[in-house]
C-alpha cells in the first residue's frame, strides 16, 4: 500500500487503467503534506473508494493533462488515482427540478454502516502514519458517478458538456459584439446628427458656441444636451435598428436554443431533435398548402409591416410627425419614384430601402395574381369547373363510337336550334376537345362541353349536373366484355346513388348479352340497354340473308333520313288502324302504343284495331315536327296478284373469324334458315376448343336441326388457306371482327379488308365471267381498274358482309363496291342516340332485331303489283295490308339506295317487277 509520503516507482510503461482483478479497497483522503491518511466521506452519505491494483501498470493513467492543477509536486491528488464508488450506489434520477439521489433512507444507513466497518478494518491493517487533517472547507468533494449508469448516456453527456459550452460561448460572444457594434455605430451617427442640428440652431439664434448658455447646459446636465430634445426619435431609431438586426441574429442562432434547452435538461436519450428552422419552414409550408388565402394574408402582413417599419424609420431621421412619416412610407411603397425629392443622407437611405421593399412586394403581388389567374385558367382548361345546364344529354365515358354518336345527336337537335351535350370522361379536356375538332362536322347549333372526371365519383357527376340531364348515355369501355360490363354496372350504381335523383333515363351500352339482366336489376325502370355485340351479330345475319338491308337500317336508325317517332294525336281517336295508315302524307304509321296495356307498343297491329283515348301512334318520319294527320286521300288499292312466295332453299354460309357471341349467331341462323343448310366456320381456333366454347356459351350442337356445322382451321389473311375452301359455292360469306382483335379497331378492320380482297380475288378467277348490260353500266365508272371490275362481277354471284368498325374503312369498301357491309360502331351509335332521344324506341328495336315477332325485310314487287302497273304509294301500302305487312319504302331497279317514307305518296307512277319493297312483316 502506498501512503502519502511515498512516491511510486517509475514503471517502464505508463500506468494502465484500473484492473478489476487482485484489487483491494482503501479509503483515503488527499493532503498537501506527507503523513498518514485518514478516511473521509466526500459526500454526506457515501465515501469515495480507491481501488489499487496489484498488477503491473502497462501505461500511465490517468493522463498528465487530467491531473489536478492545485496538487503539490511531490504528492498526488484524488485525480491521480482511479477513484470509483461502491456498487450499491444506485443511478441518480434526473427531473425538471434538478438532479436528486434516488435511494431510500434505510438503504443509505445500511450502506453507510458497512462502509464505516470496512474503513476501520483497513485502517487497523495499515501502517501508522501521522496525519494532519485539513479544514473541512479545503477538502475536495468528488462527484458521485453511479456504477449502474449506462456508458453511452454518460459519454454523451460528457461529450455535450465538453463541446457545447465552448461553442455557445463563442456564439454568444459574437452576438454580443455584433449588437454592441451596431449600437455604437448607430449612436455615433445619432451624435453627429445632433451636433449638426445644434450648430444649425446656434447659427439661427446667433449664439456663440462658447457662450455662457451653452457652457451652462453642458455643466448643468451633460446628458441633457444629447437626449433631452430627441427622446422619441432616438427610441424610434434604436427600435428600427433592433428590429432590423434581430431577424438575422435569430435566424443565425435559432438552432442553438433547442440545444441549450436539451443540455440544461441533461437528456439521456439519444433521440435526434428536429432543428427549429426546419420546424418553422415546415409549419409555413403546411400553412400555405392547407389554407388557400395564406399567401394573400402573408403579402398583406408584409405590406403593413413595411409601411409601419418604414414610417418609423422616416420618423427617426426626419422632422416630420409620425403620421406624415407613415404616409410618406405608403407613397414610397406604392410608387418607387416618389423618393426622388428626398433630401439628406439618412432620409434618402430610408426612402430607397422602402422603395426597394415596395418593388419587391409589388413583384410578389403580381406573382400571386398571375398564379391565381393561371390556376383558374388551368382549372377551366382541364375541365374542373361546374356545368350549369338543364335538359342536356350527358355522355359518360369515351370510345370510338363517340364521333358518330355526337353527329347523330346534333342532327336530332337541329329542329330545335341545337342542344347541349356534356361529356364526362377520364381524359384530359384538351385532348377530348382536340379529338372532337378533328371530326370536321358541323354540329348545327349543338354545343359540346367536355369535363375531365370519373363517372364513378359522385362529386364529378354533380359537376356535370347529372340530376338535370334529360338522358344519360353510358358508353362501353375499350376493355374486354366482362370488364366493360362490370364498369358499366359500377357507373349505374353511382348514378342510382345521386341524392337529388335523376330526371332522365339511362342508356347503357352493354358488351355481353348475359350481363344485361344484372344491369337492369340494379337500375330498374330507368335503365335502357343496347347490347352492341348482339345487335351487330343479328344485323349481319339479316343483311347476309337479304342484301341491301344494311343501308336501310342505316337510314332508319340515323337521324339524317327517316326514323321512328311516337306521338299522341287526339283527332285520331275512334279511327281504325287501316284509316290511320293513310292519314299521314309525310309519315308512315307502323304501330300503336296502347295506353290501356301499360304503354305496350304493338308493331304491325290488326286493321280493325280502333284507337282509344290515350293511345299513341308509332310512325316513321323525317322529324318530329314534319308530320301531322290530315283528311283521307282518294285511293284505289285493288287486289294483290295471286303470286305465291317462292319456297326457301337450303343455303351455304361461311363465317371467317371467331366472335365472342358466335353461339348466339348460330342460334339466329337456326331460326332463319331452312333445313339442310350448312354453316362453315373458318378461323384459327382449334376444333376441340371451338366445341368447348360453343358448349360454354349454351349451344348444344347436337340439337341443331336446320343447319350443319363444318369446321375448317386456317388463317383468313393467308391466300393458300383460303384457296382450300370452295369460295365460289357459298351463298353468303360473313367476315367477322375476330375476337383477338376486337379491342383494336384499326387492326380488326385491316384484317377484314384483307380477307375481303383475297376472297373476291379468288372468286373472280373461279366464277364464270358473264358481262351483262346492267353490269357494264354499273361498272362503267371503274373501267380503268380491271381487278375491281372482276371483283364486282364476283359480287353479283355471292354476298359478302364485312364487319367494319371504322368509318374510314367503310369508305374504302363502299367506293370499290365489292361488298355489302355493316358499319358496327356507327349503327350502335345510331341506336344509342335514338334510344337517348326516346326510351320507348328501344322496345321497337328489340322486336325488330329479335328472330321472333316482326322483322324488317325486302320483298319483290311481284308480290304487290303487276309489271308496269301504275299505282301510287298509298295503293301499295293498302295492298301490303292485305298480306299483314306495312310497306315503308322501296328501291327501284336502276338505283342502289332504297327510299324510306317516300313523298308525295299520292303521286302515281309505273312499277316494274325488278323493283323491291321494304316492309315490316311477321317472321315466318
Amino acid at each position: 500500500m502506498l501512503d502519502g509520503n511515498e512516491k511510486p516507482s517509475k514503471p517502464n510503461k505508463a500506468e494502465s487503467p484500473p484492473q478489476l482483478k487482485k484489487s483491494r479497497t482503501v479509503i483515503t483522503t488527499a493532503s498537501d503534506d506527507a503523513g498518514p491518511t485518514t478516511p473521509i466521506f466526500p459526500g454526506p452519505l457515501f465515501p469515495a473508494v480507491r481501488r489499487i491494483s496489484t498488477a503491473v501498470a502497462s501505461r500511465q493513467w490517468p493522463p498528465p493533462d487530467r491531473r489536478a492543477s492545485n496538487a503539490p509536486a511531490d504528492h498526488r491528488d484524488f485525480s491521480d488515482r482511479d477513484w470509483v464508488f461502491p456498487s450499491f450506489v444506485v443511478p441518480q434520477n434526473t427531473s425538471k427540478r434538478g438532479k436528486k439521489l434516488a435511494s431510500s433512507d434505510s438503504r443509505t444507513a445500511a450502506a453507510h454502516g458497512k462502509l464505516v466497518d470496512a474503513s476501520h478494518r483497513i485502517a487497523s491493517q495499515s501502517p501508522p502514519a501521522a496525519s494532519v487533517p485539513k479544514p473541512e472547507a479545503e477538502r475536495k468533494k468528488l462527484k458521485v458517478v453511479p456504477s449502474g449508469a449506462p456508458a453511452s448516456s454518460s459519454s454523451e453527456l460528457t461529450r455535450l458538456s465538453s463541446r457545447w459550452p465552448g461553442e455557445l460561448k463563442r456564439h454568444l460572444l459574437l452576438v454580443v459584439l455584433t449588437f454592441t457594434c451596431i449600437l455604437s455605430v448607430t449612436y455615433v451617427f445619432y451624435l453627429r446628427q445632433r451636433v449638426a442640428q445644434l450648430e444649425e440652431w446656434c447659427t439661427e439664434k446667433d449664439i456663440d458656441s462658447n457662450s455662457s448658455f451653452t457652457l451652462f447646459l453642458a455643466e448643468k446636465n451633460p446628458f441633457f444636451f444629447h437626449f433631452a430634445n430627441a427622446e422619441r426619435r432616438t427610441v424610434a431609431l434604436y427600435a428600427v435598428v433592433i428590429i432590423l438586426t434581430m431577424p438575422f441574429v435569430l435566424y443565425k442562432h435559432l438552432d442553438y436554443l433547442s440545444q441549450i434547452r436539451n443540455l440544461s435538461k441533461r437528456m439521456k436519450s439519444n433521440k435526434e431533435e428536429v432543428p427549429i428552422k426546419k420546424r418553422i419552414a415546415y409549419m409555413v409550408d403546411v400553412c400555405f398548402s392547407v389554407y388557400p388565402y395564406a399567401k394573400l394574408l402573408a403579402l398583406l402582413f408584409a405590406t403593413i409591416f413595411l409601411i409601419g417599419f418604414g414610417g418609423l424609420a422616416l420618423y427617426a431621421v426626419n422632422k416630420n410627425s409620425f403620421a406624415e412619416a407613415l404616409w410618406l412610407s405608403w407613397t414610397f411603397v406604392a410608387d418607387s419614384g416618389n423618393h426622388a425629392d428626398t433630401e439628406g443622407l439618412g432620409p434618402r437611405i430610408v426612402s430607397v430601402s422602402i422603395s426597394s421593399g415596395g418593388m419587391l412586394i409589388f413583384a410578389m403581388m403580381l406573382g400571386l395574381v398571375s398564379d391565381a389567374i393561371s390556376e383558374k385558367v388551368d382549372s377551366l382548361r382541364k375541365g374542373k369547373s361546374e356545368v350549369i345546364e338543364m335538359n342536356h344529354i350527358l355522355i359518360l365515358g369515351w370510345s370510338d363510337k363517340l364521333g358518330s354518336l355526337l353527329k347523330q345527336l346534333a342532327i336530332a337537335n337541329k329542329s330545335v336550334g341545337g342542344g347541349v351535350v356534356v361529356i364526362l370522361a377520364e381524359r384530359d379536356k384538351e385532348e377530348m376537345e382536340l379529338d372532337i375538332a378533328k371530326l370536321e362536322f358541323d354540329f348545327m347549333g349543338t354545343s359540346v362541353i367536355c369535363r375531365s372526371g370519373s363517372p364513378l365519383i359522385l362529386a364529378d357527376l354533380k359537376k356535370v349536373s347529372v340530376s338535370k340531364a334529360r338522358a344519360i348515355i353510358v358508353l362501353a369501355s375499350d376493355e374486354n366484355a366482362d370488364q366493360s360490363d362490370a364498369r358499366a354496372l359500377r357507373v349505374v350504381l353511382s348514378l342510382t346513388g345521386v341524392k337529388e335523383g335523376l330526371r332522365g333515363h339511362i342508356v347503357v351500352e352493354m358488351s355481353d348479352l348475359d350481363n344485361e339482366p344484372l344491369v337492369k336489376l340494379v337500375g330498374g325502370e330507368l335503365i335502357e340497354t343496347v347490347v352492341a355485340h348482339d345487335v351487330i351479330g343479328r344485323l349481319m345475319i339479316q343483311c347476309a340473308l337479304q342484301p341491301g338491308l344494311a343501308q336501310i337500317w342505316e337510314d332508319i336508325l340515323g337521324f339524317e333520313n327517316a326514323e321512328f317517332y311516337i306521338k299522341r294525336w287526339p283527332q285520331l281517336d275512334g279511327l281504325r288502324f287501316e284509316n290511320v295508315l293513310i292519314s299521314f302524307p309525310d309519315a308512315i304509321p307502323c304501330g300503336i302504343k296502347v295506353a290501356a296495356d301499360g304503354g305496350k307498343i304493338i308493331l304491325n297491329p290488326d286493321d280493325n284495331y280502333v284507337l282509344k283515348e290515350g293511345d299513341e301512334v308509332l310512325v316513321i318520319a323525317e322529324d318530329d315536327d314534319t308530320y301531322s294527320p290530315c283528311s283521307f286521300p282518294e285511293v284505289c288499292a285493288g287486289s294483290c296478284p295471286k303470286t305465291v312466295e317462292p319456297p326457301k332453299y337450303p343455303e351455304k354460309i361461311l363465317f371467317c373469324g371467331w366472335r365472342r357471341d358466335i353461339d348466339d349467331m348460330i342460334m339466329v341462323l337456326e331460326a332463319f334458315l331452312p333445313p339442310g343448310s350448312e354453316l362453315w366456320l373458318f378461323n384459327e381456333v382449334p376444333v376441340i376448343e371451338r366445341d368447348r366454347k360453343l358448349t360454354d356459351g349454351g349451344l348444344d350442337v347436337s340439337r341443331l336441326e336446320n343447319i350443319k356445322l363444318v369446321h375448317k382451321e386456317g388463317n383468313a389473311v393467308i391466300k393458300r388457306h383460303l384457296e382450300s375452301l370452295p369460295l365460289e359455292t357459298f351463298d353468303s360469306i360473313l367476315i367477322l371482327a375476330d375476337e383477338s382483335l376486337e379491342d383494336s379497331v384499326v387492326h380488326s378492320d385491316s384484317r377484314s379488308l384483307a380477307t375481303l380482297l383475297l376472297i373476291r380475288d379468288i372468286q373472280s378467277k373461279r366464277l364464270p365471267n358473264k358481262d351483262t348490260k346492267t353490269t357494264s353500266l354499273r361498272l362503267s365508272a371503274f373501267s380503268h381498274s380491271s381487278w375491281i371490275r372482276e371483283m364486282q362481277q364476283a359480287s353479283d354471284k355471292s354476298i359478302i358482309i364485312s364487319e367494319i368498325l371504322d368509318s374510314r374503312t367503310r369508305n374504302l369498301v363502299s367506293v370499290s363496291r365489292i361488298s355489302d357491309y355493316v358499319l358496327s360502331n356507327e349503327l350502335v351509335s345510331m341506336a344509342l342516340a335514338m334510344v337517348a332521344e326516346d326510351k320507348q324506341i328501344n322496345r321497337v328495336l328489340e322486336e325488330l332485331f329479335f328472330e321472333q315477332g316482326n322483322e324488317m325485310c325486302i320483298k319483290p314487287a311481284e308480290l304487290y303489283l303487276y309489271d308496269q302497273e301504275e299505282l301510287c304509294f298509298y295503293d301499295i301500302m293498302l295492298r301490303g295490308r292485305q298480306r299483314q305487312e306495312i310497306v315503308i319504302g322501296y328501291r327501284l331497279a336502276n338505283t342502289e339506295r332504297a327510299i324510306i317514307n317516300p313523298s308525295p305518296k299520292s303521286e302515281r307512277r309505273k312499277w316494274s317487277h325488278d323493283d323491291v319493297f321494304v316492309v315490316i312483316s311477321i317472321s315466318e
